[in-house]
């Protein structure tokens, strides 16, 4: 049983008509390192069908090919592609015959390629993806995930074959299930032994378990083996330790092996005693993530995903949703490592379209095969604790909606019975055909408003709790999005009920963590959204009376490219509503400091985007705004903030008249150094200062300098403008550029500019609120210089080597 990476030696381009060979036509192939995102150097444009759902981007077509040798000797070997993710509707042809296809743009799937190769010679793959207006984010589009060639013998462990249980935990030792599916796919009955080891975070041996199997032709068998495993670290998100099986086949022919990786963990969900891993209470402060990686589109490149899951730990966060499509193997291997614990979700849609092309048009057909591609990419990772069903389903609220709900969470328990299933429910949604009844009920549009939060107030009402009662009951976990008023209501209407707060405002985390940490039944919160994403462009943005009409609006207009409602920007970089957050989850006990943008004080509509937050950056750098007028917030688990400028108090004032754990101020622009004392019963408890920086200069530092040669390296180069003493320089933005020479290439760049036209393939980016980000590539074994430079600044050299 051998896996061999397939990432490299592709091309790409657009596709060719039937009759081409006819006609001569040709088109030239673009050299490409999968994972990759074609659709990422597409032209944005106003007119586009998608508008600003997709970023603009337009709808497209792209061919893959992948030319490879053969050997002779695999003959009678059984030889398949895996697919981590094709987007989307993809046909793989090998030699020009069809061999299987996929509409899920986000399903791993497998493809068998034995009949149509040819041994001993060139075989030519060919895969064909498309889409456009079938999300309602930005989508991307080609092979964005990891490909793999599995090459078999006829007796064989099946891809995904390999599944490890925790059957109980005990004071001295685990009791750990291996169920392993073995196929024989040769002409005659064969008997093997099935040999699996067990191995520690440091490859010492726990445990060996062998087993003999008698296989007739064509038949598959379950061989299941216990082990008892002494005295065996358990994985959590403080701990993240895994163990690594080894499943051989030995027989006469010698010993084919695979490795497996898995962590020995326990989980529960109770209505009075919450979600506990290891018996241990667990809340989940989870942020709702996007699967694209910013400047490198919808690429799922190894490292990408890994530094995504280190920030937003770092951050806080020690759960993620995968909003809303199934997450990558690569990412999911990054949560196993760090310990970031996982809700993975199947579907945004099921019957009822949201999008004119999007997967509902598959969904009847596929439904099952992709709920059964999630859990068997998932089973084996200790960081996915729920599986979700859906998002934001309008059929939840109609009978035959439960009954797919039923169906579909039964699937998934058969399929794996240790995890808790969920459904992302918008109780809004599911009374939507009859809101103005339910407006009515409520004594109309002002006091529904007036009762709190309109979806809220809208999620709560009688009509949606006897909408959503049925389907709800299907699963183990109900997740409400926007419907936290739902929390109390349902611990007396529903006391068997266990809640999750499946997406929320990030505005509202001072009100809501209370509520969570108050309520036994609901076991955690994940913001919409934790890092900020391409496509639904604006809905998080700030609207001001100098460009806006006076109305609220949710898509803004070309040239928007992002959503602008993350805790981190698309580049990696943190933007204040983070710190209040690690604040209110009680995390930092510093205060933080965020500043309004002077030039546009006072413009701010009244009425914002439920998913925006304030216009503010961590700065006192505001050249030419010398005596305008300015709004400063402090954040900070205190009851009263003293505000100094100068060494001068200029304003003082109790936490929480705007937000919980937050004071706002006005004040004057004066250069200098403005400082936040924080006071708790008249004592002091903490502080912090912003300083006006200095003469600006040019930074830049790499996460990593030595590098490997695979497809799943990437270094990440942060570009900033600071002073002489570090302070970042937030108005002075100017042009960067990025020169790679040597064996890496610059596989993209960005800002985080919420409304650029600049393109993430450019070397030369305007720097945003003072910084800028570059991705380098690997090609190949050797040095790689990277050299950062701005008009009129010196130049930054970064040396880096790969190996």
């Amino acid at each position: 049983m051998a896996i061999h990476p397939f990432n490299d030696g592709w091309t790409y381009r657009k596709p060719l008509g039937p009759f081409a060979g006819a006609t001569g036509e040709k088109i030239a192939e673009t050299p490409v390192r999968l994972p990759h995102d074609a659709l990422r150097d597409e032209a944005r444009a106003a007119d586009v069908p998608g508008k600003g759902a997709g970023a603009y981007y337009p709808a497209s077509a792209f061919t893959y090919l992948k030319r490879f040798e053969v050997p002779a000797d695999w003959e009678g070997r059984i030889v398949s592609l895996e697919l981590q993710g094709a987007m989307r509707r993809a046909q793989v042809f090998l030699n020009e015959e069809f061999a299987g296809n996929r509409a899920d743009g986000y399903a791993r799937f497998f493809v068998d390629l034995t009949p149509y190769l040819r041994f001993g010679a060139e075989n030519t793959l060919r895969i064909e993806v498309r889409t456009g207006q079938d999300s309602r984010w930005y989508s991307g589009a080609g092979l964005h995930r990891s490909v793999l060639l599995h090459v078999d013998p006829a007796v064989h462990v099946l891809p995904d074959g390999v599944r490890i249980e925790t059957v109980r935990l005990e004071d001295d030792q685990a009791v750990v299930d291996v169920l392993t599916t073995v196929a024989n796919a040769g002409l005659v009955t064969r008997t093997v032994r099935l040999r699996t080891e067990v191995t520690d975070a440091s490859g010492a041996r726990m445990e060996t378990a062998e087993t003999p199997s008698t296989l007739a032709p064509g038949e598959q068998a379950v061989v299941r083996q216990r082990l008892y495993l002494a005295d065996a670290a358990l994985w959590s998100p403080d701990s993240p330790t895994l163990h690594t099986a080894r499943t051989s086949i030995v027989d006469d022919s010698g010993e084919n092996a695979i490795t497996t990786g898995f962590g020995i963990r326990s989980i529960t969900v109770d209505p009075r005693k919450g979600l506990r891993i290891n018996g241990e209470p667990v809340l989940l402060r989870g942020a709702c993530i996007h699967h694209d990686n910013g400047p490198l589109g919808g690429a799922a490149i190894g490292r990408a995903e890994e530094r995504r899951i280190e920030l937003l730990k770092a951050a806080g966060f020690n759960a993620i949703r995968a909003a809303h499509n199934p997450l990558s193997v690569a990412m999911l291997d990054a949560c196993d490592r760090i310990g970031m614990l996982v809700m993975d979700e199947s579907f945004d849609m099921w019957t009822r379209f949201k999008s004119s092309y999007d997967y509902s048009h598959e969904f009847p057909q596929w439904w099952a095969d992709d709920l059964a591609a999630m859990v068997a990419k998932d089973r084996n990772h200790p960081s996915v604790i729920l599986y979700s069903i859906g998002n934001e389903i309008a059929e939840v609220g109609t009978p035959h909606g439960a009954r797919w709900a039923r169906r579909m969470a039964d699937h998934v328990r058969a399929l794996d019975p240790t995890r808790p299933v969920t459904n992302g429910v918008n109780a809004m949604l599911a009374v939507i055909d009859e809101l103005p009844t339910v407006m009515e009920e409520l004594g109309g549009l002002n006091e529904a408003m007036a009762a709190g939060d309109f979806f809220t107030a809208i999620g709560s009402s009688e009509a949606a709790s006897a909408r959503i009662e049925e389907s709800s009951a299907a699963l183990d976990v109900l997740g409400l999005n926007y419907a936290e008023g739902r929390y109390a209501l349902d611990a007396e209407a529903h006391p068997d009920r266990v809640i999750v707060g499946s997406e929320t405002f990030p505005s509202q985390i001072g009100r809501l963590w209370p509520m969570v940490e108050g309520s036994p039944n609901v076991i955690g919160d994940f913001t919409w959204v934790g890092w900020d994403y391409l496509g639904e462009v604006g809905i998080g943005a700030p609207a001001y009376t100098a460009s806006e009409d006076g109305s609220m609006q949710l898509e803004r207009e070309y040239p928007f490219l992002t959503a602008v409602s993350g805790d981190l920007d698309i580049t990696g970089f943190r933007r204040p509503i983070s710190y209040y957050r690690e604040i209110v989850f009680g995390l930092r006990s510093e205060p933080y400091l965020a500043v309004g943008r002077p030039s546009r004080h006072g413009q701010l509509l009244p009425v914002q985007s439920p998913w925006s937050w304030s216009d503010t950056v961590g700065s006192w750098s505001w050249p030419g705004s010398e005596g305008q007028p300015v709004t400063v917030e402090v954040y900070a688990d205190a009851d009263e903030i003293a505000l100094l400028v100068n060494g001068s108090e200029v304003a003082r004032g109790a936490i929480g008249g705007v937000r919980p754990r937050l004071a706002s101020f006005e004040t004057v622009y004066s250069p200098g150094e403005i400082v936040a004392v924080a006071y708790a019963g008249g004592t002091e408890v903490g502080r912090t200062a912003l300083a006006t920086a200095g003469e600006t200069t040019l930074a830049a530092s790499v996460d990593l300098s030595d590098l490997s040669d695979t497809d799943s390296e990437l270094a990440y180069v942060a570009i900033e403008l600071r002073d002489a003493a570090g302070g970042l320089v937030v108005a002075d933005d100017r042009e960067v550029t990025v020169d790679v020479v040597g064996s890496g290439v610059l596989a993209g760049m960005a800002s985080a500019d919420p409304s650029t036209t600049q393109r993430f393939a450019d070397a030369t980016w305007r720097s945003y609120d003072g910084r800028a980000l570059a991705v380098i590539r690997p090609t190949g074994v050797g040095p790689i210089t990277v050299t950062v430079t701005s008009d009129g600044l010196d130049p930054v050299v970064l040396e880096l080597s790969v190996s």
